[in-house]
């Protein structure tokens, strides 16, 4: 699934905020795990091969390592996410 012009604007924000793209502060890490959040949030949904491609292809992530952490950031808030979903759809019967 192609991503989104919403998740992009999302990806775009996440390139802003992190100063120093060879390496990202504790504070930006809380920050990109909460736009993912809010993508899935929102109802949006993402591929993390799609997003993996968008940071190589973006061109101020150079650092293999950080692209990496933000990578794994996005799948592990979306795995968390879809579990949490899950567990809300589940009844108590």
């Amino acid at each position: 699934m192609p991503l989104t012009n919403n998740v992009i604007i999302k990806l775009n924000e996440i390139t802003n905020i992190v100063e120093n793209k060879n390496k990202l502060k504790e504070q930006e890490i809380e920050e990109v795990k909460s736009i993912f959040r809010d993508i899935l949030k929102s109802g949006e949904r993402y591929d993390v091969d799609d997003i993996e491609s968008w940071f190589e292809n973006e061109g101020s992530w150079s650092n293999k390592t950080s692209r990496i952490r933000v990578i794994n950031l996005s799948h592990y808030i979306q795995d968390k996410y879809e579990q949490t979903t899950r567990l809300k759809i589940i009844s108590e019967d």
